[in-house]
Protein backbone atom coordinates (compact mmCIF):
# COMPACT_ATOMS: atom_id res chain seq x y z
CA UNK A 1 0.00 0.00 0.00
CA UNK A 2 2.66 2.45 0.54
CA UNK A 3 4.20 1.45 -2.45
CA UNK A 4 1.41 2.32 -4.42
CA UNK A 5 0.83 5.88 -2.60
CA UNK A 6 4.40 6.53 -3.91
CA UNK A 7 4.21 5.44 -6.79
CA UNK A 8 0.78 7.61 -7.66
CA UNK A 9 2.67 10.50 -5.55
CA UNK A 10 5.55 10.21 -8.21
CA UNK A 11 3.23 9.88 -11.61
CA UNK A 12 1.12 12.89 -10.07
CA UNK A 13 4.70 14.99 -10.09
CA UNK A 14 5.39 14.14 -13.57
CA UNK A 15 2.16 14.61 -14.79
CA UNK A 16 2.09 18.29 -13.56
CA UNK A 17 5.66 19.16 -14.32
CA UNK A 18 4.91 18.44 -17.96
CA UNK A 19 1.39 20.28 -18.05
CA UNK A 20 2.75 23.64 -16.71
CA UNK A 21 3.72 26.01 -19.39
CA UNK A 22 7.41 27.09 -19.64
CA UNK A 23 7.78 30.40 -18.69
CA UNK A 24 8.93 32.53 -21.71
CA UNK A 25 11.97 34.79 -20.98
CA UNK A 26 12.25 37.75 -23.47
CA UNK A 27 13.55 40.84 -21.50
CA UNK A 28 16.04 43.96 -22.29
CA UNK A 29 18.16 45.19 -19.92
CA UNK A 30 21.07 48.12 -19.67
CA UNK A 31 23.55 46.35 -17.41
CA UNK A 32 25.92 49.47 -16.42
CA UNK A 33 29.06 46.93 -15.69
CA UNK A 34 31.34 43.97 -17.25
CA UNK A 35 29.75 41.17 -15.96
CA UNK A 36 30.37 36.52 -16.44
CA UNK A 37 28.03 34.15 -17.14
CA UNK A 38 28.87 30.99 -17.43
CA UNK A 39 32.91 30.80 -18.40
CA UNK A 40 31.99 33.79 -20.72
CA UNK A 41 32.76 37.77 -19.59
CA UNK A 42 30.26 40.20 -21.42
CA UNK A 43 31.12 44.21 -21.51
CA UNK A 44 28.60 46.30 -20.25
CA UNK A 45 25.94 47.71 -22.51
CA UNK A 46 22.31 46.85 -23.76
CA UNK A 47 21.61 43.58 -24.03
CA UNK A 48 18.36 40.98 -24.78
CA UNK A 49 17.95 37.82 -23.19
CA UNK A 50 15.66 35.43 -24.61
CA UNK A 51 14.75 31.83 -23.49
CA UNK A 52 15.31 29.63 -27.24
CA UNK A 53 11.55 27.79 -28.06
CA UNK A 54 10.78 25.03 -26.76
CA UNK A 55 13.29 24.82 -23.96
CA UNK A 56 13.64 27.62 -21.72
CA UNK A 57 16.99 26.39 -19.89
CA UNK A 58 18.72 28.05 -22.54
CA UNK A 59 19.36 31.67 -22.24
CA UNK A 60 20.55 33.57 -25.06
CA UNK A 61 22.76 36.76 -24.08
CA UNK A 62 22.75 39.06 -27.15
CA UNK A 63 24.91 42.30 -26.96
CA UNK A 64 23.04 44.78 -28.46
CA UNK A 65 26.61 46.43 -29.93
CA UNK A 66 27.82 43.40 -31.03
CA UNK A 67 27.07 40.09 -33.54
CA UNK A 68 28.52 37.52 -31.54
CA UNK A 69 25.94 35.82 -28.76
CA UNK A 70 26.33 33.17 -26.35
CA UNK A 71 24.22 30.52 -24.87
CA UNK A 72 23.48 29.42 -21.26
CA UNK A 73 22.28 27.04 -19.09
CA UNK A 74 20.06 27.72 -16.63
CA UNK A 75 17.85 25.85 -14.10
CA UNK A 76 14.39 26.94 -11.95
CA UNK A 77 14.03 29.00 -9.30
CA UNK A 78 11.20 29.64 -7.44
CA UNK A 79 10.21 32.63 -4.94
CA UNK A 80 8.11 32.77 -1.71
CA UNK A 81 6.20 35.34 -3.46
CA UNK A 82 5.77 36.43 -6.93
CA UNK A 83 8.28 39.13 -8.46
CA UNK A 84 7.33 42.32 -8.03
CA UNK A 85 9.40 43.67 -11.07
CA UNK A 86 11.10 42.34 -14.20
CA UNK A 87 15.15 42.01 -12.81
CA UNK A 88 18.49 40.36 -13.41
CA UNK A 89 20.17 39.85 -10.09
CA UNK A 90 23.79 39.63 -10.10
CA UNK A 91 26.66 38.64 -7.46
CA UNK A 92 29.27 41.23 -6.84
CA UNK A 93 32.46 39.76 -5.41
CA UNK A 94 35.07 42.71 -5.29
CA UNK A 95 35.15 44.65 -9.12
CA UNK A 96 33.47 41.14 -10.39
CA UNK A 97 30.23 40.86 -11.74
CA UNK A 98 28.21 37.62 -12.49
CA UNK A 99 24.66 36.99 -13.47
CA UNK A 100 22.90 34.73 -10.82
CA UNK A 101 19.30 34.82 -11.72
CA UNK A 102 16.11 36.48 -13.91
CA UNK A 103 13.23 37.51 -12.46
CA UNK A 104 9.70 38.54 -14.35
CA UNK A 105 7.42 40.45 -12.58
CA UNK A 106 4.28 38.54 -11.59
CA UNK A 107 5.99 35.12 -11.58
CA UNK A 108 6.82 32.72 -8.98
CA UNK A 109 9.41 31.31 -10.72
CA UNK A 110 12.89 32.51 -12.59
CA UNK A 111 15.65 31.27 -13.63
CA UNK A 112 19.03 30.75 -11.85
CA UNK A 113 22.68 30.46 -13.77
CA UNK A 114 25.06 28.13 -12.35
CA UNK A 115 28.36 29.67 -10.77
CA UNK A 116 31.50 30.08 -12.63
CA UNK A 117 34.48 28.51 -11.89
CA UNK A 118 35.99 32.25 -11.01
CA UNK A 119 33.20 33.00 -8.73
CA UNK A 120 33.30 29.77 -7.17
CA UNK A 121 37.14 30.54 -6.27
CA UNK A 122 36.21 34.04 -5.12
CA UNK A 123 33.75 32.40 -3.02
CA UNK A 124 36.40 30.23 -1.64
CA UNK A 125 38.28 33.01 -0.23
CA UNK A 126 35.50 33.55 2.00
CA UNK A 127 33.98 36.54 0.16
CA UNK A 128 30.78 37.04 0.32
CA UNK A 129 29.03 37.50 -2.52
CA UNK A 130 26.46 41.52 -2.93
CA UNK A 131 23.53 41.39 -4.54
CA UNK A 132 23.32 43.63 -7.14
CA UNK A 133 19.57 44.31 -9.02
CA UNK A 134 19.69 46.05 -12.26
CA UNK A 135 15.73 46.67 -14.15
CA UNK A 136 15.11 45.08 -17.17
CA UNK A 137 12.07 45.61 -19.49
CA UNK A 138 9.57 42.04 -20.62
CA UNK A 139 9.57 42.08 -24.24
CA UNK A 140 6.80 40.66 -25.98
Amino acid sequence: MKNTRFVLLALTVVLMARTTPAQDTKLRASVPFDFAVGERVYPLGEYYFQSLAGNDAVIRVDNTQEPAAGNVLSNACTGITPSTKTKLVFHRIGDNYFLYQVWIEGHLSGREFPRSRMEVQLAQNHVQPELVIVAAKMLR
